[in-house]
């Protein structure tokens, strides 16, 4: 058993190639091999959102906080509130992100495919 203490684990902003906007990043868990998950605390300043990507495995997002957007290619930008959570299966190109005057959070869960959760 391992326990990870609350605030434990520093805080990282998020990289400019995968980001537009200001985001934080507080992992929540990573465990070691053969485990494939991994989460993380996002928050996303208003505006804020990510690039368009894909995960090999899928991705699931929880909201926790604010009010967010999501796209996936060929659709309509959706609203996303505290409470929602939202499946991106593998290999749908998506994006996520706060609303436009709000920040947003969200609990993002994904599994690596050969060492990698996200495209």
């Amino acid at each position: 058993m391992e326990i990870t203490r609350a605030g434990a684990q520093p805080s990282a902003q998020g990289p400019e190639e995968w980001f537009t906007g200001r985001i934080r990043i507080d992992p929540l868990f990573n465990p070691p091999d053969p485990a494939r998950v991994a989460g993380a605390l996002v928050t996303f300043e208003p505006g804020a959102r990510t690039a368009w990507h894909t995960h090999p495995l899928g991705q699931t997002l929880i909201v926790t906080m604010g009010r967010g957007l999501v796209q996936r290619e060929g659709g309509p930008v959706e609203e996303i509130r505290p409470g929602d959570v939202v499946w991106f299966p593998p290999g749908e190109k998506h994006w996520h992100g706060a609303a436009v005057a709000t920040a947003m959070s969200h609990i993002a869960i994904q599994e690596a495919l050969n060492g990698f959760p996200v495209t």
